[in-house]
């Protein structure tokens, strides 16, 4: 998949409800974290996986919003799932990729650069794309900070995904507004606006160039503020196009 139209992911913690996705999804986003939280084995989980969604998996670390808190075994994992033919997509950090602002130059953030150098190497050799994320949990930051994101994030890989906090409309028009700047020039970006005032944009976002959108298959499994459930956001985007 190289994400050059738009690509609905359903997201799962249970590729057993797969089936449920098939009508509006055009790929699953597996959290192998979510599923390590529910006492699943996720690679165990992709070794037996036969449905017909390709697969982007993301093993999302609890400093960005998700329920992996050991690095090194996160990657690895993540790295592991890279090379399996379901997987069509791996998603990683820009943090994990490149060290943060203020972050040291100590062992940690070293080790950890490293490993998910290691996951970006495996999928390439896997011909499997590199999603390169960014979350902020607080706020929309200012548009400069947000292309110097988005030219980091595609830099580093296939596609550049930054999902920020919206406060008022303002803050969503400022998302849009770079989404196209990067669509424009040929970048292959996903962005959203989490939070009430910025829901919306999650249905409008691919006008404007974003490639990838993410729902939950029941509104009560949503991964993010503001999520949609599927079939809704499915049909908003169709009727959108």
């Amino acid at each position: 998949m190289n994400f050059e139209e738009f690509v609905l992911a359903a997201s799962l913690s249970d590729l057993g409800e797969e089936p449920r996705a098939r009508e509006h999804a055009d790929a699953v986003e597996f959290r192998m974290d979510l599923a390590a939280e529910r006492g699943v084995d996720p690679l165990a989980a992709l070794d037996d996986y036969d449905g017909e969604l390709p697969i982007i998996a993301t093993n999302r670390a609890t400093w960005e919003g998700g329920e992996a808190d050991n690095d090194a075994a996160r990657l690895s994992e993540l790295a592991e799932a890279a090379e399996l033919a379901c997987v069509c997509a791996v998603d990683v950090e820009l943090t994990s990729l490149a060290r943060g602002e203020g972050e040291t130059e100590g062992e940690v953030g070293a080790d950890r650069v490293a490993d998910a150098d290691r996951v970006v190497e495996r999928a390439r050799r896997s011909d499997t794309a590199v999603i390169a994320s960014v979350h902020d949990f607080e706020r929309t930051p200012p548009r400069d900070d947000l292309r110097g994101l988005l030219d980091e994030a595609t830099e580093r890989a296939d596609v550049g995904k930054l999902a920020v906090t919206a406060r008022d409309a303002d803050d969503v028009l400022d998302l849009l507004a770079v989404t196209r700047e990067f669509a424009s020039a040929g970048e292959r970006v996903a962005t959203m606006a989490m939070g009430a005032a910025g829901r919306h944009s999650r249905a409008v976002a691919p006008i404007y160039g974003s490639r990838i959108g993410y729902a939950p298959v029941d509104p009560a499994e949503a991964t993010a503020p503001g999520q949609y459930d599927l079939a809704t956001l499915a049909r908003l985007v169709d009727e959108l196009r």
